[in-house]
């Protein structure tokens, strides 16, 4: 079936948005510098014995879910689950905080009860605005937690409480979204490699120190 003129020059122009918006990330050396930099704060709180933590709304919630199953799962390489958990999941405490406090602290009071200081809180908002998200991140440096922001090109509140910040040069939140997740895709990619590349060397010099003494 032939597609109508309305929906190719729809198509086309969504395409075209996206190749721009991802083309300008992957020419960045800012953005570049900043997923290099997010996946070594990660490595550093997964070596440290800590774990990845991550949150967001709609669409970005179902980023956190992917990314976080990305890490205790697998994503390119064989190696050990890496901790990482969304807090957008259950519904049970969702609803149960949401009731009794309020929509703006389903995050807040989950990093109360389970995030511990040398954790790494990776908040996602293509807004930067969401008002339980800049309440967790302000929660989290509380604790005493390494601070990560997915969000979009405007400025925000939210780019202050991050130590590592990732902005998609974008203000469409579809195309952020869909940033996002080659984001913390390459992020994971970092972070396994990385992971798996100790695990080989710490097996290696367990290894040598068993061997017999000529």
């Amino acid at each position: 079936m032939a597609e109508k003129p309305d929906e190719a020059d729809l198509l086309t122009a969504f395409f075209g948005r996206s190749l721009v918006a991802l083309e300008l990330a992957a020419e960045s050396r800012e953005f570049k510098s900043s997923i290099a930099a997010i996946a070594l704060s990660v490595e550093m709180s997964l070596h440290a014995g800590g774990k990845l933590i991550i949150a967001g709304n709609g669409g970005s919630a179902a980023d956190a879910q992917h990314l976080a199953a990305e890490f205790l799962s697998r994503f390119l390489l064989e190696r050990r689950p890496l901790p990482a958990l969304a807090l957008t999941t259950d519904t049970s405490v969702l609803t149960a905080v949401g009731n009794d406090y309020g929509f703006e602290y389903i995050y807040e009071r989950q990093l109360r009860g389970l995030g511990r200081p040398g954790d790494a809180f990776l908040a996602i908002s293509t807004s930067g605005r969401s008002q339980n998200i800049l309440r967790a991140l302000r929660a989290a440096r509380e604790i005493g937690l390494q601070t990560i922001g997915f969000s979009g090109a405007d400025d925000n509140e939210m780019r202050a409480l991050c130590h590592h910040f990732l902005a998609v040069p974008s203000r469409e939140t579809a195309i952020i979204q869909q940033i996002h997740i080659v984001a913390g895709h390459a992020i994971c990619a970092l972070v396994e490699r990385a992971m798996l590349s100790e695990s080989q060397d710490a097996a290696a010099d367990r290894h040598s120190t068993l061997q017999p003494a000529p």
